[in-house]
């Protein structure tokens, strides 16, 4: 049974750092693309980052650029993690880490992903 399981999320103040983690399992995950996304109350789902599995190739949200930065551990492909650097009250949304696959570069696009993880909550106070 595949799972992924984010961790990481608080509360945090304006300007905060915290890094969030994706553990993966039920398969390797080294040949997936991996990715980030978020949703805030009463709004759709968005993409965040996403990071190929092949030459860990990265994409990103162009409001997050800069301050995020999504990486996945080379010896233990089923790991991925998302730093959040200068965070912003706009940022506060559940992330959720989601798994690709199929998709050969990193990709923005929610129905490119198979797996999906429950999300885990961020809270930027101002």
């Amino acid at each position: 049974q595949v799972q992924l399981v984010e961790s990481g999320g608080r509360l945090v103040q304006a300007g905060g750092s915290l890094k969030l983690s994706c553990a993966a399992s039920g398969r390797t995950f080294s040949s997936y693309t991996m990715g980030w996304f978020r949703q805030a109350p009463g709004k759709e789902r968005e993409f965040v980052a996403s990071i190929s599995w092949n030459d860990y190739s990265t994409n990103y949200k162009d409001s997050v650029k800069g301050r995020f930065t999504i990486s996945r551990d080379s010896a233990n492909k089923n790991t991925l993690t998302l730093q959040m650097n200068s965070l912003r009250p706009e940022d506060t949304a559940r992330y959720y880490c989601a798994a690709s696959e199929h998709q050969q570069g990193p990709t923005a696009r929610a129905a490119n992903y198979n797996y999906w993880g429950q999300g885990t909550q961020v809270t930027v106070s101002s």
